[in-house]
């Protein structure tokens, strides 16, 4: 997304907001990259439903092993107590997600993790963590500051309200 024209959000640099080629769309953008912030979210909405689909710790160990290499469904689901249906519904979450690629050979349903998501992800996080770390920079700074010592010029005292 294009970025031109941004303007600084009060009085943080590192925050701006910015006019997308729609007029109804505002992006919040940090650094170089542009965020969406209403109704135009895809790239919101399509990490959202990757967090989302990692919220359950089962899984997440799908991903985990399928990072390993290609498993068959049928193979996975043997490592967990739960029902092979329960882990074909854990596999399609991560399918829908984007996170897992699922491929059928034969009767057999194979599954394995999908990097390039997995990397757009990492990257996604790694903005988060250069703004938090600026913005934690900041603050270090602003509290290594010498105080400054209050006004020299006694307050005069409040008027007799007699």
């Amino acid at each position: 997304m294009d970025c031109a024209g941004a303007l600084p959000v009060l009085d943080k640099p590192d925050l701006l907001l910015a006019r997308a080629p729609r007029p109804t769309l505002i992006m919040l953008t940090t650094m170089d990259t542009c965020f969406p912030l209403d109704g135009g979210r895809a790239a919101f909405d399509e990490m959202t439903a990757g967090f989302q689909a990692l919220a359950a710790a089962t899984r997440r160990d799908i991903l985990r092993r399928t990072l390993t290499g290609e498993h068959s469904v049928s193979a996975l689901a043997r490592d967990y107590d739960m029902s092979f249906a329960a882990v074909q519904k854990h596999v399609a979450v991560l399918e829908a997600a984007q996170l897992i690629i699922k491929r059928a050979e034969g009767r057999e349903r194979l599954v394995r993790a999908d990097p390039a998501m997995i990397a757009r992800a990492r990257a996604l996080l790694a903005r988060y963590e250069e703004i938090w770390r600026a913005r934690i920079d900041r603050l270090d700074a602003l509290l290594a500051e010498p105080e400054t010592p209050p006004s020299s010029t006694p307050t005069p005292p409040p008027a007799s309200t007699i």
